[in-house]
């Protein structure tokens, strides 16, 4: 892990583009509230296709052009073309947007052509040639190896092809292993890849809910871990709790082992994630709490 301890520790949250009047006052809410936290910056995201590509540029545009944070819109290219993707560059250009969060994303059911773009790494190096460096491109990481790689070693083979067509740093799927992450670091270093990758980070509120988007997601749960969250029952206070426990604990065990900071899938929710950064014991320096 020697070669991200040589980057600062940041903070950074992702939300989602809400779908109603009511889910875009609470999401204001939750920034709101999240804004001691002083994060470097508020992803959105993106849906399959680019389903949700009007309500992402509507948050991003509300976060960039009424709130104190940077908007980070997530960019899939599944199903895109050149000139859709060139034109969304330039609103973003000209919103002022800085970082970019370049995803393959997923195939839409039923869609059979995944466009002009069939890979991540085609989406970053066709960015790249549109507009040089003035975007910061955030790629996607899986320590627990991308669910549709034959093995690890193709896995770090296809995260090195999107570090070399241009990324700056990388923002990793969700875990609740802390050494898969630190094996991954070190697959990374073995391979010659050097840039920051940031843990993402899923606080545990809703046991149903964590196993299906675990299941989405192609990430772990270990099986001690669903059994002992199995256990709570109904009780959901006590799982929340647990959760909060066992998600701190990993989130400290990461700063401390030199992990370039922490990303929080914030599901649109102020307490899991508040809760956690003012259990750990870490500030960054332009935290209020």
């Amino acid at each position: 892990m020697k070669s991200q301890q040589k980057y600062p520790q940041g903070f950074s949250l992702e939300c989602f583009p809400p779908r109603t009047a009511e889910g875009s006052d609470k999401l204001n809410q939750v920034i709101d509230e999240l804004s001691v936290l002083n994060p470097e910056y508020i992803s959105v995201t993106y849906g399959a296709g680019g389903t949700t590509q009007e309500k992402t540029l509507e948050t991003v545009t509300h976060i960039q052009q009424n709130t104190r944070f940077d908007a980070v819109p997530h960019l899939t290219c599944i199903g895109a073309t050149k000139d859709s993707i060139r034109a969304l560059l330039k609103t973003y250009q000209d919103l002022g947007i800085k970082r970019i969060v370049a995803l393959r994303g997923d195939m839409p059911s039923g869609m059979m052509d995944p466009g002009e773009f069939k890979y991540a790494a085609d989406l970053i190096a066709f960015i790249r040639q549109e507009t040089g460096d003035q975007f910061t491109l955030e790629v996607a990481a899986y320590p627990e190896t991308h669910p549709q790689a034959r093995n690890c070693d193709q896995g770090i083979k296809h995260f090195k092809h999107k570090v070399d067509q241009g990324a700056d740093a990388a923002i990793t799927q969700y875990f609740f292993n802390a050494d898969s992450y630190f094996y991954f670091i070190d697959s990374c270093e073995k391979a010659g890849i050097d840039l920051p990758i940031v843990p993402g980070i899923m606080p545990i509120t809703n046991y149903e809910q964590l196993i299906r988007f675990s299941a989405m997601c192609g990430a772990e749960v270990p099986r001690w871990l669903k059994c002992r969250l199995e256990s709570f029952d109904e009780d959901t206070a006590s799982l929340r709790a647990f959760g909060q426990d066992y998600v701190t604990r990993l989130c400290q065990r990461l700063l401390d082992n030199g992990a370039p900071g922490l990303h929080f899938y914030s599901m649109n929710k102020t307490q899991p994630t508040l809760d956690i950064v003012r259990d750990l014991n870490w500030r960054n320096d332009n935290m209020q709490l």
